[in-house]
């Protein structure tokens, strides 16, 4: 009994859409189904409307008339739907692709994974390994920043060794009267 109030207060686009479902064997489907059909409906029409007032205009007619509404129609046709290519067509072209043998895998079975630091499950940093010598009591002589500001050759290549070990520079020391 609700179904049939329903359909009855229903507009009668939708119930020519819901006769539509229903002529092509759709029977089980949600009520915004019809809706959406609507709305496309309606869209189209409106698109295609527009067009044809577009070519009226041009014409320099006075109203749209039914050879621009075949026209809008035809140029939505051609332009927004496309055909498939003929099934000989496709056929053949699959034969041409079939000719060339795939490459056989240099890898063994399973997937192959890019080298570990090109994934991004890699460490992305580096530990700093400090200098294992004793550290020098840092004082205020002209001698002292003479030596540090040349790192002797024993520190350069104790950097060579270790390409991964960081590498700072000491700043010179400021004199206090610039303080």
């Amino acid at each position: 009994m609700a179904d049939k109030d329903e359909e009855l207060n229903m507009p009668r686009d939708a119930k020519i859409v819901k006769s539509l479902l229903k002529s092509m064997g759709v029977e089980d489907y949600e009520p915004r189904v019809i809706q959406k059909f609507l709305e496309l409906w309606y869209r189209y029409v409106v698109d295609v409307l527009t067009d044809a007032q577009v070519y009226s205009e041009h014409a320099s007619k006075a109203a749209i008339d039914c050879d621009d509404v075949k026209l809008a129609i035809q140029s939505k046709v051609n332009f927004s739907f496309s055909q498939p290519p003929p099934r000989e067509v496709l056929l053949e072209l699959a034969q041409n692709r079939n000719k060339i043998p795939l490459p056989k895998t240099i890898a063994g079975p399973g997937v192959p994974l890019p080298p570990d630091q090109d994934t991004l499950i890699s460490p992305n940093y580096q530990f700093a390994i400090p200098n294992k010598r004793p550290a020098e009591p840092i004082e205020d002589t002209e001698v002292e920043e003479a030596t540090t500001s040349n790192p002797s050759q024993e520190e350069k290549t104790d950097v060579q060794q270790n390409p991964n070990q960081r590498v700072s520079f000491p700043l010179p020391k400021r004199q206090k009267d610039q303080l």
